[in-house]
């Protein structure tokens, strides 16, 4: 006669709660990370919206011509400039403003992301001056009203 074993094999319930608690902890880890990167990445596309007008501003002063004026560089856009970005302005020397909307996380939607154009010597430039860089993020007043979205959620091309 043969004998059957009937114990059932598997897991007991301490092995799975433990399982469980690692993917918990692992997810309470991984997750907020990623939603910083999400944001992170959608400014990166705001930031790219704003080409047209960085290259308006930098082939101006590079050329040697003299800043048309507050909102007449000619890529301004009052409403719906892109996914990311409602409207798109500019100032007298050529520091961009967008403001932003889109990210459906208010501590983004609704504030502004300047970029401003920086001479050899860190300062806006002037008239018949060069661009050669940008500042993106600056909290700095000067700049157009300057940025207000957290810094943390500004992608590291633009921080400071």
């Amino acid at each position: 006669m043969r004998r059957t074993n009937n114990r059932q094999g598997g897991f007991t319930i301490v092995e799975l709660m433990i399982v469980i608690m690692v993917i918990g902890v692992l997810a309470a880890i991984v997750l907020p990370g990623i939603r910083s990167n999400a944001i992170r990445a959608r400014m990166s596309e705001a930031i790219l919206a704003l080409s047209p007008c960085k290259n308006a501003v930098t082939e101006l002063y590079n050329s040697g011509g003299d800043p048309p004026g507050a909102g007449n560089w000619g890529c301004e856009i009052g409403t719906d400039a892109s996914q990311y970005v409602d409207s798109i302005s500019t100032d007298d020397v050529g520091v961009i403003k967008a403001s932003l909307r889109g990210f459906n996380d208010l501590r983004i939607d609704f504030h502004n992301l300047t970029l401003a154009p920086i001479d050899n010597t860190g300062n806006l430039p002037v008239p018949g001056g060069l661009v050669r860089s940008w500042r993106c993020g600056s909290p700095s007043p000067t700049d157009f009203g300057g940025t207000d979205v957290p810094a943390q959620y500004l992608p590291g091309s633009c921080r400071g």
